[in-house]
């Protein structure tokens, strides 16, 4: 034991972990080992002197009045549990041993660790590493947690059954359900990958998990800012972004400089920075938008390349899920506005998080008139209901 502060720092060191936290690590584990030794119902305590260089331990006893019920021996605790009276010190013995103790205080009595056997040492020393483990954990738990959202590279170490790829970043594994990659994707042992992390957790049986995403929107957003100085310097500000994974995606932009073109900017020169990013994503391609305070006019930009004729959003609360947008188009944007598959008017929903109906009306005759088509059928409108459960899907 006289070795012991050595021992503590020079696995602190090894573990990278805070020395306090190894130090109340043993000290948790010594006191578990004597609570199994000797009485689990007894209060014990453990101190680390590191000026003499001893690992003390001890039982404790509070101090009470004479005439205390708990030194019946018939008295319960708070969860209907017998209470020792071998914690307690009538007041009386206590003035015997100290003067200056009063109610409430504590008397200590010392423990020799190496009088319980070569049990107990086992006992300590699985108790302390767990409890270590623990703290290994909480520190990654901690240190990826303020990573999500953000990008980690690694390479791939295995892929199982169910197409899940493991994937080696720094001190842990990473998982990559196959519901996070991209369509068309496929990876090989000793790949190396970009994601984004998605989620980080503690499973009793595996341990940390952390899961990462090609599909997230904030994987989109994390490229960008890789790839364009202004948003990581952040003055280009990404507003939203909605995505269909390997199809398409839409990214609403903005900037209070006023001699700054945010989607020049992001964009690039001749495109080499979108280009890059869209590699990135297996060929995916990327509308930037302007973003708009107003909700009608970031809905018409958000429907580009359609023109649009106007919006009227008919529920209150403007953005969010319980604004409606009526949306009227001349005929020959319709098929602009829909996009292939119904991409385009999806993504512009899950953009501006609102649902989306088109309503056309006719082109200008000769005579430059525009006639609005009244008996138009609900089989010719356009819907966007189906929008925020493909957005859960890649969040």
């Amino acid at each position: 034991m006289d070795k012991i502060i050595d021992i503590l720092d020079s696995i602190a060191y090894e573990k990278g972990l805070k020395i306090e936290d190894v130090e109340q690590a043993l000290k948790e584990a010594l006191i578990k080992t004597a609570e199994k030794m000797v009485d689990p119902t007894l209060n014990f305590d453990a101190h680390i002197d590191r000026e003499n260089k001893k690992l003390e331990l001890f039982q404790k006893l509070e101090v009470v009045e004479n005439d205390d019920e708990r030194l019946s021996g018939n008295s319960l605790d708070e969860y209907n549990n017998l209470i020792n009276p071998e914690n307690f010190i009538t007041i009386d013995e206590a003035k015997d041993i100290d003067s200056d103790l009063e109610i409430g205080d504590s008397v200590n009595y010392d423990l020799e660790f190496e009088n319980m056997g070569r049990n107990a040492a086992t006992i300590l020393h699985n108790n302390f590493e767990y409890r270590v483990q623990r703290f290994i954990e909480e520190n990654l738990v901690a240190k990826y947690k303020n990573k999500i959202g953000k990008i980690v590279n690694g390479s791939v170490t295995r892929i199982d059954r169910a197409e899940n790829t493991f994937i080696e970043i720094g001190e842990v594994k990473a998982i990559l359900p196959r519901k996070n990659r991209i369509k068309g994707e496929n990876f090989r042992v000793g790949d190396n990958l970009k994601a984004v992390v998605k989620a980080v957790k503690i499973d009793k049986s595996l341990g940390l998990i952390i899961e990462i995403s090609r599909t997230s929107p904030k994987f989109l957003e994390a490229l960008l800012a890789l790839e364009v100085p202004e948003i990581k310097d952040e003055r280009i500000t990404i507003e939203a972004s909605a995505r269909i994974p390997g199809s398409r995606a839409k990214i609403a932009l903005s900037t209070i400089e006023p001699n700054i073109d945010p989607i020049g900017s992001v964009v690039g020169v001749k495109g080499v920075r979108i280009s890059s990013v869209s590699k990135e994503l297996n060929g995916e391609s990327i509308d930037c938008v302007e973003y708009s305070p107003v909700p009608e006019m970031f809905l018409s930009r958000a429907l580009s390349p359609a023109i649009i004729t106007s919006v009227v959003i008919e529920r209150e609360g403007g953005y969010g899920r319980n604004a409606k947008a009526i949306v009227t188009i001349p005929s020959d944007q319709k098929s602009k506005a829909i996009g292939k598959a119904g991409l385009n008017i999806r993504l512009a929903s899950m953009l501006t998080k609102t649902d989306i109906e088109l309503k056309e009306i006719e082109p200008k005759n000769t005579l430059g008139s525009t006639f609005a088509s009244d008996d138009t059928d609900l089989e010719n409108q356009e819907k966007t209901t189906d929008t925020k459960d493909l957005e859960a899907l890649f969040k």
